[in-house]
């Protein structure tokens, strides 16, 4: 391929115009020729061996050198490229070029005739680079390649039309203040997106545009360095530095870009706290409280942070001993606290030296000098008047108990701190909810009791005791006043004779029944030992003696065998019981001693309830298995009912026709208390039935208002109605037939009606209960409900009746 020298732009671009690029094609097994010249062709080929292989058929390649276009072309007419030219192409117009691959047609265009190769548009490098195209020669009359297709490259020429850039920019950096200069601060680093192998487009060189002569940069690397010794942030905290890269080497004509660094310095402690003044003044009354603050000082450090931090102390040991300083994080200001109460009369003035310090220091500043500062504070005490002072903190006091009133039991003294010594009165503070055991001489605060005290009842009391100045009495001060009541032997022993001792029947002579003690309300000292006996002047017990231990405590013992419950169950044994103390008290209290039997083997005593069933000789077992019984004759009853029940058929076979149906049931009657389904004051007396006009058999049409179960109070009974008593049962059931007979509102078919009259008539009355309900009766049962559990019922059924009669 022939090369068509326009495109050639400068030397270099002129040799490399002259660069040939081979490709090897084996498709049809021929071997490709590239030329490395403009007109010559080789005609052998190289094999692996070193061997030249002799082609036989026509010797043909394409000829081209390798294309490179410049990018951001901007003329009017399409840039030319390059030009494809075969050694078959005799310059007839027979050979038809074609193009294909990247950008073939859209960017690049053939000349089919002439092989010349133009871009139609401005390239950009930095989008794409290179562009892989595929070269075709054909025979226009045979229409066949006189070539295989060939790949070619076209390289797009790099321009430097890209500045350099800070893609991260702007920056935010800091160094220490007072660095050394040459300290590394921060490294820029910026892009060029020119061709870093052509060329010096993307060589880029920094320098600093603003910032000078605080830092510097490195032209290569980037990086920013202090260009000034012992930069003071307290001076000038912040630093704006402008650092520009420019590419072409730092050329003229080259691009450049530039981006921001924000410096801050930060803080050392290179500055010692100072105290604005050397000498100081504060007035404190000597009635501050100790351990609250007084006064406070505050040394300035323009350091910040930790730097800043200060401690403050006391220097001069007089000044330590009455007062201690500390530092408040808040405000880093010094507060004075006293540690002792301040006495106007004993001393006035105060004097303290004071230091502040650094917590934190650096050892490279060192040479700066002494990071610290000391002032002067002095304190002037004012006079106060106060309050009186007692002459201890708090007061005991020891009195024995039962002591007459008006007892002296002890003192308590104050006096007046001030210069003009005034005098003191006392008084004992009086509460509502407590009673008043003490009184107190105001003038010489003597205390005295005004009870009886009763140191089994309360043994401590506490008083506050108080003290005023004459001259200002609402100036008080306050001591508390502990007074123990002591122990006298005022209380007897005695022997707990709640619980009753249980004796076994089986119990043996000389067996210990039980082990007594006793209790005294006395302190251990009047009360601590106590000796048991019978009382004096009483024959010997035959039945029990008793044994003492010599330990405060007493055995009862049996002097017989065998006791027996039946015979007697209950004895009763007195003890005298004495103490030790000084006078010596005895009490005598009777024991109750209750004979009971007890199971063998054990010592587990039985008594009351549970004795019937050990008296009976029944075991465990027996009980369980006479209520295993009891259980299962239970159940065979509540079996034997619930299928009774479920076998009862109904009265009326069948609810379509009624009459002449036989109505067959089995329930039993309720008895004489079974009034639901009828009256039974009717049955029992003819004389109350006279109102019933109605047939039993059939459904009435109305209920009569005392047909109910139980008349009601107030309502007349049957026996009431003006019947004649002495008629005869004979005459009472007809005159029922004839109206049964008469009656037409119901369908006339037989009925059966029962009356349980037994009659009247007779001269010796009647035994039966059936005409009690109409009888009166002057007989007060009410006596029935004293008769017991028994006759409960029957106190219950007689008093209804009586309530009914009353009006």
């Amino acid at each position: 391929m022939k090369v068509n020298p326009r495109s050639c732009l400068c030397p270099v671009l002129l040799c490399l115009c002259f660069l040939e690029r081979g490709y090897e094609a084996s498709h049809h097994g021929q071997a490709k020729i590239i030329s490395r010249s403009h007109n010559a062709t080789h005609n052998h080929n190289q094999t692996k061996d070193g061997e030249t292989e002799i082609h036989h058929r026509p010797k043909r390649g394409w000829i081209w050198n390798q294309f490179f276009v410049l990018e951001e072309h901007i003329g009017p007419d399409a840039q030319y490229v390059g030009k494809l030219h075969s050694n078959s192409d005799k310059g007839d117009g027979s050979v038809r070029y074609i193009l294909s691959g990247e950008g073939a047609g859209s960017i690049f265009i053939i000349n089919e005739v002439t092989g010349d190769i133009h871009a139609t548009k401005s390239l950009d490098r930095e989008k794409k680079s290179h562009y892989v195209l595929h070269a075709q020669a054909i025979n226009l009359n045979t229409n066949k390649p006189l070539e295989p297709e060939s790949e070619f490259i076209i390289k797009v020429q790099d321009i430097n039309d890209n500045a350099p850039k800070f893609p991260e920019g702007p920056f935010v950096t800091s160094v220490p203040e007072m660095s050394e200069v040459g300290t590394s601060v921060f490294q820029v680093t910026a892009t060029d997106a020119d061709d870093p192998t052509y060329g010096n487009s993307a060589r880029v060189v920094y320098s600093i545009l603003h910032g000078q002569p605080y830092f510097s940069v490195d032209p290569k690397s980037g990086i920013i360095r202090t260009a000034l010794a012992d930069m003071d942030r307290e001076a000038r905290e912040h630093y704006s530095v402008v650092i520009q890269a420019k590419d072409m080497a730092g050329q003229v004509g080259g691009l450049s870009g530039s981006t921001t660094v924000n410096i801050t310095l930060t803080d050392v402690n290179d500055n010692p706290p100072k105290f604005p003044q050397k000498n100081y003044q504060v007035f404190v009354p000597e009635s501050a409280q100790v351990g609250k603050p007084v006064g406070k000082m505050k040394a300035s450090d323009e350091d910040i942070g930790i730097n800043a931090e200060i401690k403050y102390s006391i220097l001069n040991p007089e000044g330590a001993g009455m007062f201690s300083i500390s530092t408040d994080k808040d405000t880093r200001e010094g507060v004075i606290t006293l540690r002792k109460p301040l006495n106007y009369e004993k001393k006035k003035h105060y004097s303290l030296h004071i230091a502040a310090e650094n917590t934190h220091l650096d050892p490279h500043l060192t040479y700066l000098g002494s990071f610290k500062d000391d002032a002067t504070l002095k304190i002037t005490v004012g006079d106060v008047d106060e309050p009186p002072i007692f002459s201890m903190d708090y007061y005991i006091m020891e009195v024995y108990e039962n002591t007459r009133v008006g007892t002296e039991v002890g003192a308590v003294t104050a006096r007046d701190p001030d210069s003009k010594n005034s005098p003191v009165r006392y008084f004992i503070e009086q509460r509502e909810d407590k009673a008043v055991y003490f009184d107190i001489e105001s003038i010489s605060g003597v205390i005295r009791t005004t009870q009886l005290l009763d140191r089994e009842d309360t043994p401590w009391h506490n008083i506050t005791v108080m003290a005023t100045e004459e001259d200002n009495p609402s100036l008080q001060s306050h001591v508390p006043v502990t007074v123990q009541v002591l122990d006298v032997n005022d209380n007897p022993p005695m022997i707990n004779t709640e619980d009753e001792i249980i004796i076994c029947e089986s119990t043996r002579a000389g067996q210990v029944i039980q082990t007594i003690t006793a209790v005294d309300k006395d302190d251990f000292a009047n009360g601590k030992g106590f000796s048991f006996s019978f009382p004096g002047g009483i024959p010997a017990n035959p039945n029990f003696t008793i044994k003492d231990n010599e330990d405060s405590t007493a055995s009862i013992i049996a002097r017989r065998r065998r006791f027996h419950r039946l015979t007697q169950e209950l004895y009763e044994l007195p003890v005298v019981v004495w103490d030790d103390g000084e006078p010596v008290l005895s009490s005598t209290s009777t024991l109750m001693l209750r004979v009971c039997s007890c199971q063998r083997g054990t010592r587990l005593k039985i008594c009351q309830g549970e004795a019937f069933l050990s008296s009976a000789g029944l075991s465990t077992g027996a009980l369980i298995a006479i209520l295993l019984c009891v259980l299962i004759l239970l159940a065979i009853v509540i079996l034997f009912i619930t299928l009774r029940r479920s076998k009862k058929e109904p009265l009326i076979i069948s609810e379509e026709d009624i009459r002449e149906n036989v109505v067959t049931y089995d329930d039993e009657g309720g008895g004489e208390e079974d009034t639901e389904a009828f009256d039974i004051i009717a049955l029992r007396n003819p004389a109350a039935a006279e109102e019933l006009k109605f047939r039993r058999d059939v459904r009435p049409e109305c209920i009569r208002p005392w047909s109910s179960r139980r008349p009601a109070r107030g309502r007349h009974s049957p026996s009431s109605l003006d019947i004649d008593e002495e008629m005869d049962i004979g005459e009472f059931i007809k005159q029922r037939v004839t109206e049964a007979d008469q009656d037409t509102s119901v369908p006339p078919y037989d009925s059966l009606q029962t009356y349980a009259y037994e009659g009247q008539g007779s001269p010796a009355g009647s035994i039966s209960s059936l005409g009690s309900a109409g009888a009166h009766s002057e007989v007060d049962y009410n006596s029935l409900d004293d008769w017991g559990p028994k006759f409960e019922k029957i106190a219950e059924l007689y008093g209804e009746e009586v309530e009914t009669r009353e009006p």
